[in-house]
């Protein structure tokens, strides 16, 4: 017998969707490069794997900040944000490196190595993750 599951089937289009969008949205198109919000490619490196995974999200850029979100708690993502927050992104074409701040309905504070350039943006997003139970990622260049 074949039962396949809501989430199940919401995977495989998100799969799908993604591997045809991907290339593009690394390549540039969809950018927040003349407009703040846009898509782009994240990629993180599987916590438990260690294989590079690509992940094509909505953004908003706030100067050299990177800022996106999610509903869904069971994101693998998070996890592995988390686990490894040296990740990069790519913007017009090219790669840049980051290190990833979470702020996550759960937190009860600010993470302790935040920039300064990103602190108020946290502590604003931080106040919206547990309104919205939401989940975000901040973006920081990697000096």
């Amino acid at each position: 017998m074949f039962a396949q599951t809501v989430s199940d089937v919401q995977k495989g289009f998100f799969f799908s969707l993604n591997q045809f969008a991907e290339p593009l949205i690394r390549a540039g198109f969809g950018n927040p490069t003349l407009l703040p919000a846009g898509t782009i490619v994240v990629e993180t490196i599987g916590r438990k794997t260690g294989r590079r995974i690509n992940i094509p999200v909505v953004a908003m850029r706030f100067g050299d900040l990177m800022v996106f979100s999610t509903v869904r708690q069971d994101s693998q993502w998070l996890r592995n944000l988390a686990a490894i927050p040296n990740v990069r992104y790519w913007l017009a074409g090219q790669p840049r490196e980051v290190t990833a701040f979470l702020l996550t309905p759960d937190q009860k504070s600010l993470p302790d190595a935040l920039p300064p350039n990103a602190a108020c943006l946290a502590r604003f997003l931080h106040l919206q993750s547990h309104l919205l139970g939401a989940s975000f990622a901040i973006l920081t260049p990697r000096i």
